[in-house]
């Protein structure tokens, strides 16, 4: 169990990423090994047997290039050099033979094969800017990247993959003067791949576990206090999700990258539409599905990129409106979600009328507010009292019998999630 909640932990966390905090030792245990980011981080005492994949993210938590650091210090109490040797072979292509090492020879050989593909990706597009620029000119080089990788079959897809395997085989093949030869590349291709990737759920970032290495190498290459962002980089100001301006919209169709402009209005959506599943399921599901059906058209070259960008415009512009509708209701975000889980669009529900329908979802929302007390998310027999209670008011103010199974187990699911934000 841990001894804060998770208002405090997080407020310790954003102290303790301040390298000007006078806050400067913890003793951690498990979640900071290794989902805490904190540049700034030099120093580990490792006295927790660690290996493999955990054993790579706990270092990787004080080798972030940052300013002047000259690299990250770990301090070994338990002799750990053997689970880190054997934790990084793991990451070799060894052919399946299982060796525990590779010849750094080999590692440079795999290390040109794979920067071989990452050139071939980027046939015809010049990135000098990026090796001999300052950090604006290595901004301004990357909404015209992006546009160059989104333009192929399946790019942006074979771009992680490449860039992934390049970062492996890189990582093991330094300090060979050859993979020196290459670091500002290597910097410019894991840029790339770092905003197309940025925020969308399914990265699971294939080489993050030996990145530490590579951050280290670039560090000359890529300053380590700039944060590269999608929106920075086409020129835009990162807009406030819950607003999604007429005006930034407005921006975004204008956009000479065209296939760029569909990427961050995916990822914006994507981003939104997460966030509104933590309040109201069944708004989320239902934009969820209509944005992955007009990704999917993009994506099989059903329709135009014109075309889709004005289709994730108006489903942006619609998300908007749905997330105001509580004020036309008259009522609260809590009272809408529940609203939106009896079936309002159904038209045999719809003739209870607006009021009726209202009432339904006030009262739910204080039933289940009621049940706080009690963890009935986790326990059988509580929630099928909760479904009592649910059956209860539908049947209360009139609600279809035949519709009121499917109503029951939305608003149930609909409960689960609530409480779960309540309680946090």
């Amino acid at each position: 169990a841990h001894i804060r909640n998770k208002v405090r932990r997080e407020e310790l966390a954003n102290r303790f990423k301040d390298p000007k905090d006078p806050f400067k030792i913890v003793i951690v245990r498990d979640m900071w090994l290794t989902g805490f980011d904190a540049p700034s981080l030099h120093t580990m005492y490792v006295d927790k047997p660690m290996r493999g994949h955990g054993l790579m993210q706990a270092i990787a938590r004080v080798n972030r290039a940052f300013k002047d650091k000259p690299g990250g210090l770990v301090v070994d109490y338990l002799g750990l050099a053997d689970q880190l040797k054997y934790a990084l072979a793991n990451y070799t292509e060894s052919g399946g033979k299982g060796e525990t090492a590779i010849d750094q020879e080999e590692a440079v050989a795999v290390m040109l094969e794979k920067y071989e593909v990452c050139c071939g990706i980027f046939h015809g597009f010049d990135w000098s800017s990026w090796k001999t620029g300052g950090a604006q000119e290595r901004l301004s080089a990357l909404p015209a990247a992006q546009e160059h990788v989104l333009a192929q079959n399946d790019g942006k897809n074979r771009l992680v993959r490449a860039v992934g395997d390049l970062s492996k085989a890189f990582a093991l093949a330094v300090p060979h003067e050859k993979a020196l030869e290459i670091r500002d590349d290597v910097a410019f291709f894991q840029a790339v791949k770092s905003v197309l990737t940025k925020g969308t759920p399914d990265d699971r970032r294939s080489a993050e576990e030996i990145e530490f290495a590579i951050r280290q190498i670039v560090s000359k290459a890529v300053s380590s206090d700039e944060v590269i962002d999608i929106f920075a980089a086409a020129g835009l100001k990162k807009p406030d999700i819950s607003i999604l301006s007429d005006e930034f919209l407005a921006e975004v169709r204008g956009m000479p990258q065209r296939n760029l402009a569909v990427e961050m209005l995916r990822k914006l959506l994507e981003g939104e539409i997460k966030a509104r599943g933590r309040k109201n399921v069944v708004q989320a599901r239902s934009f969820a599905e209509l944005l992955e059906n007009a990704i999917k058209k993009y994506r099989n070259r059903a329709i135009e990129t014109a075309q889709v960008i004005e289709e994730l415009i108006a489903l942006a512009k619609d998300l908007r409106e749905a997330g105001q509708r509580g004020e036309k209701l008259g009522l609260t975000d809590d009272e809408v979600a529940f609203y939106d889980a009896l079936e309002v669009n159904d038209s045999a529900v719809a003739v209870l009328g607006d009021e009726t329908l209202r009432l339904i979802a006030q009262e739910l929302v204080k039933a289940v507010r009621g049940s706080l007390t009690i963890d009935w998310t986790v326990r059988e027999n509580v929630r099928a009292q909760m479904r009592v209670i649910i059956k209860r008011i539908l049947r209360k103010y009139g609600y279809p019998p035949d519709r009121q199974a499917r109503a029951t187990e939305l608003v149930l699911e609909q409960a689960e999630v609530l409480c779960r934000d309540w309680a946090e």
